[in-house]
This record gives structure tokens, sequence and C-alpha cells, in this order.
């Protein structure tokens, strides 16, 4: 769950993992994201881990090394690999996310959330309005255009609309904010999620006036106008991400 639009796909269910490593470090990272594995606890030993999930040693070291690269877990010799705080797992990581969505992030995570997301598209709008190619622009209408043809269609759907944003951020020709596009694809799934759950079927017509705002915006090369149809974007999607129900932190 690591390249672009795999957290999009995870809207039509589960993802599969491709092999033994991907498994092991899904389903850990699953436990862990979601409290089961609680923060403090120690993982089971190698030889019980190995049992659980049917792997090598050499796999679930593998795996565990990953985990630990992503600041889920910490190996000390002679005590075991605890589950560290969230407040030192990586939140800018495709999959950490992918694992905090699939376990129900709590509401004050998703505050903290769409304080970032704010600050983040805000300028990723006005700057792309203002260095962005021709090229670039082309391909955002090309977006907006699938957001359109395929509003009945979850998946597709936020597909597009996480391409369109991806594409500002490319625009902005900041390599910070182009290395954003997972917490940008977060956000996209954030918002359809709870529509979803209200049982909505077409899903363009609500902000379709303000993505429109903004694509002739930057379009036009007129930065305050392109934070202004953020801004209206923003605000929409944030009404759905924080009223929508969320399970208390573990």
């Amino acid at each position: 769950m690591s390249e672009p639009g795999s957290l999009v796909r995870t809207l039509s269910g589960r993802q599969s993992a491709k092999n033994y490593h991907s498994y092991v470090i899904t389903e850990v990272g699953l436990a862990i994201a979601s409290g089961r594995q609680a923060v403090g606890s120690i993982l089971p030993n190698d030889a019980e881990m190995m049992d659980a999930y049917g792997v090598s040693r050499t796999v679930l070291r593998e795996a565990l090394k990953t985990l630990e690269a992503k600041g889920l877990v910490e190996a000390r010799a002679k005590v075991g690999t605890r589950v560290l705080p969230r407040n030192r797992w990586n939140l800018f990581d495709r999959q950490v996310l992918g694992w905090i969505q699939e376990s129900g992030p709590d509401t004050a995570f998703l505050t903290s959330f769409v304080e970032l997301r704010d600050t983040i598209e805000l300028q990723t709008a006005g700057l792309a309005a203002q260095r962005r190619s021709a090229e670039q622009l082309r391909m955002l209408v090309y977006w907006q255009n699938q957001r359109s043809q395929s509003a009945t269609m979850p998946e597709p759907y936020a597909l597009a609309e996480f391409e369109f944003h991806r594409i500002l951020c490319e625009a902005t020709q900041n390599p910070f904010l182009r290395a954003a596009s997972a917490l940008v694809e977060f956000g996209v799934v954030q918002a359809i999620a709870p529509r979803l759950t209200a049982g909505l079927t077409e899903f363009s017509s609500e902000k379709e006036p303000h993505y429109q705002a903004l694509a002739d915006a930057v379009g036009h090369g007129d930065p305050p106008a392109a934070r202004a149809a953020m801004t209206a974007i923003l605000e929409q999607d944030k009404r759905w991400i924080l009223s929508a129900p969320a399970p208390d932190a573990a």
C-alpha cells in the first residue's frame, strides 16, 4: 500500500498482500494502528510470530525492520520489540495512513489532520496558480472532467479527485509539497468515506463549482482566486470528515 492510489483502492475493500513480507507488515501494522497491539506492549517472540503468520525468521525480521523504520516499533536487546506511541509513527507514510484509515481514525486525529490539510492544500493552490506548466494545466482539466464523468462510481471518482490534487502538488515545483501526496490522498479518502456511509450515490456536483473555479484560477494564474476556491472545497470536506462517527483512540 505504498504507491499513489493505494489508499483510494481501499474504499472498495481491503487489499490483499502481494507476498509474505507485505502480509506480515500489514497484519502487524494494522494490529498496532487499531490498538489491538497496545502502545508499550511487547510483540510476541519470533517463534510465536513465525508460527502465527507461517513465515520464516528471515521474512519476519525484515518485516519488523520495515515497521521499525516507519516508527511503529522499536527492538531492544533482552527486552523484545516494543510498540511505540503514535507520536513516533511516520504519519507521512502511505502505509501507516492506510492502517489508520482501515482501523478508523479517532476524532482528535482527524481534527489535527484537517488542520494540516488546510495548510498544505491552500499553499499548493496558490503556488500552482503561479508556477503550473501548460501540460500540468491540461492534466488538471483532464482530471476535473474525470471527476464529473465518474461521479456515481466511488473509487474512480476518488482517484480522479486525488489525481487533480496531486497535479496541483506537482505544479507547485516545490519538492516538499510534491512529497505530500500521501497526505493529499488520505484527505480525499477521508472526505469521501463518510459520504459513502451516508448513502450518497453522486459525489461530484456538491463541489463541482469550486473545482471548476479552482481549475480556472490556476489556468488564469490567479493565486488569490485559487486559494479561495480551495478554501470552499476544504470547508465542505471538513464538515463531512469531522461529522463522521469515529471510535475513541485505543
